[in-house]
């Protein structure tokens, strides 16, 4: 999906790509708020303890590691792309993005930082990480910004498929990292 919304792409489809990536990117934050809000209201409901966050990105590592995730078999509709304004279907991929569980879900690091959210403890906590979240999320679609001609978006997508494999690795190292700082903090 994420190649779908590149410059040549919304060229061809009569939009502006700037437009349709900066509501892509927005919702995807408001999501990201959305969900981490709830999720840290839920959790002030209880007490929560660092070393449960700990654990939580200590098993997401080991389930990064192993690829076994339980996850929905759903994408976002791909018929928005002909059917709507950019910027509309910027939203509902973004939101939707933002929200981090209602497509199919790739890294275990997506189910730590929605527990973390609400293992802050409080929904400001739940907020800032849900917020944080959907914006890291939604930034990889800037690496398109060159994809401007079909040999130029073949080469981009050569390139994200070749980071991928770096970036599981990278998650893996920093849910690792999470798990030591946050068992330290306990």
């Amino acid at each position: 999906m994420l190649t779908s919304i590149s410059p040549l792409g919304e060229r061809a489809r009569g939009h502006r790509w700037g437009t349709t990536v900066t509501a892509y990117v927005v919702a995807s934050v408001l999501g990201g708020l959305t969900i981490g809000a709830a999720l840290g209201a839920l959790g002030s409901l209880f007490s929560p303890q660092p070393i449960v966050a700990a654990a939580v990105c200590a098993v997401a590592a080991v389930a990064d590691l192993v690829r076994r995730l339980p996850t929905v078999r759903r994408q976002v509709d791909e018929d928005w792309l002909s059917r709507y304004r950019g910027w509309v279907y910027g939203v509902g991929y973004g939101y939707q993005l933002g929200l981090g569980f209602v497509t199919i879900v790739t890294s275990a690091a997506t189910y730590a930082a929605l527990a973390l959210c609400a293992l802050g403890g409080s929904l400001v906590v739940g907020a800032a990480i849900g917020s944080c979240f959907g914006l890291v999320r939604a930034l990889p679609i800037l690496l398109l910004r060159t994809a401007t001609t079909p040999d130029r978006l073949r080469s981009v997508a050569a390139g994200l498929e070749r980071m991928s494999a770096a970036a599981g690795r990278a998650t893996v190292v920093v849910l690792g990292a999470a798990a030591v700082a946050l068992a330290v903090t306990a």
